[in-house]
C-alpha cells in the first residue's frame, strides 16, 4: 500500500482542481478550499487585535460616521452575490498611511492616510480598492494558498472549522495573509475604480491618490501600504490608462464628483 506521503502530491492535484473557481465579480478563476464563511469568521476573530495594534479606533463619532457613510455608499455597488456581506468601517487611530481589508467585510484606513486626502473622492477610491480585496476574495485566495503550503491538504482537511478559523485568524492578525501579490493589487484597485464610478465618485481621484503615495513613497521608508503594492507609477499608468479608455465618458460629466467641499466640512475638522 502506497504511503500517505506518496499520495499528497495526487491529493493536492485534486484538491486544486475541486478548490478552483470563478469569481463573479472579476470574472478570474481562483484557487480557494475554505467556504467564504470560514474565511469571513477569521476575519471576525482577528479584528479586535488588529484594531489594537494600531493604536485603537478614534474617538471622534463624527469622523467614524463620515467614512462609515462614504463606505456603505460604495458596498451598495457590490455584485449581487456579496449583497449579504455586512460591511463594517474603521478608523484607526495610527500616524501609517496604510488601509486594508479583512474577509466578511471589514475595512480600515489609518487618521495617517485619511489625513493625505483632500477630497471625498479620493477617500472613495481608497475604501473601494479594499472592498475590491474583499469581493475579488484575495484573503481567500492566500488563506488557501498558505495552508496547503503549509499545512497540506490533507491535513487541512483534518482540522476541525474551530480550528481552521483559529490558525488562520492568527495569520491575519499578523498581517501574513494581508500582504498580496501585484495582481490582487492592481485587480483591486480595478474594482476600486468600478466602484467608486457606480456610486457617483469621479475616478480620477483614484490618480489622486496614487500621486499621494508616489510622493509619500520617496521619504527614507515607503508607507506600509505600498509595502507589497506594484510602484506607484505603475499604478499610476494602469490608472490613467482607464481614464482614457472605459471611464473617459466620466470626465467633465458632473454626475461624477470629487466632493472636495464635504470632505473639508466632514472629515477635516475631526482629523486635527
Amino acid at each position: 500500500m502506497r504511503s500517505l506521503r506518496s499520495l499528497l502530491p495526487l491529493v493536492m492535484a485534486i484538491a486544486a482542481i475541486a478548490g478552483c473557481s470563478t469569481n463573479p465579480s472579476t470574472g478570474r478563476s481562483q484557487y480557494i478550499i475554505l467556504p467564504a464563511d470560514q474565511v469571513a469568521a477569521m476575519g471576525a476573530q482577528a479584528t479586535p487585535e488588529v484594531i489594537a495594534e494600531f493604536g485603537g479606533e478614534v474617538r471622534s463619532p463624527e469622523l467614524r460616521a463620515y467614512v462609515a457613510g462614504v463606505g456603505q455608499r460604495l458596498a451598495k455597488e457590490v455584485e449581487p452575490e456579496f449583497y449579504r456581506i455586512q460591511w463594517e468601517f474603521y478608523v484607526l487611530n495610527s500616524p501609517v498611511i496604510n488601509a486594508f481589508a479583512l474577509p466578511g467585510g471589514r475595512v480600515f484606513i489609518t487618521v495617517g492616510l485619511l489625513s493625505e486626502f483632500d477630497n471625498e473622492a479620493q477617500l472613495a477610491g481608497v475604501l473601494g480598492h479594499e472592498i475590491g480585496h474583499v469581493t475579488g476574495r484575495h484573503v481567500d485566495e492566500r488563506v488557501s494558498q498558505t495552508m496547503t503550503a503549509q499545512l497540506g491538504v490533507a491535513a487541512v482537511g483534518a482540522y476541525t472549522e474551530s480550528a481552521l478559523v483559529n490558525e488562520g485568524a492568527g495569520f491575519l492578525a499578523q498581517g501574513v495573509l494581508l500582504k498580496f501579490n501585484r495582481n490582487q493589487e492592481n485587480e483591486s484597485d480595478t474594482q476600486g475604480l468600478k466602484y467608486m464610478t457606480a456610486a457617483g465618485y469621479d475616478p480620477a481621484a483614484m490618480y489622486d491618490v496614487m500621486e499621494i503615495l508616489a510622493q509619500a513613497a520617496k521619504g527614507e521608508r515607503p508607507p506600509e501600504i505600498l509595502s507589497t503594492h506594484p510602484y506607484p507609477e505603475t499604478r499610476l499608468r494602469n490608472i490613467r490608462a482607464a481614464l482614457k479608455g472605459p471611464y473617459a465618458y466620466t470626465q467633465g460629466d458632473s454626475n461624477y464628483q470629487k466632493y472636495r467641499n464635504r470632505f473639508q466640512r466632514d472629515a477635516v475638522p475631526y482629523l486635527r
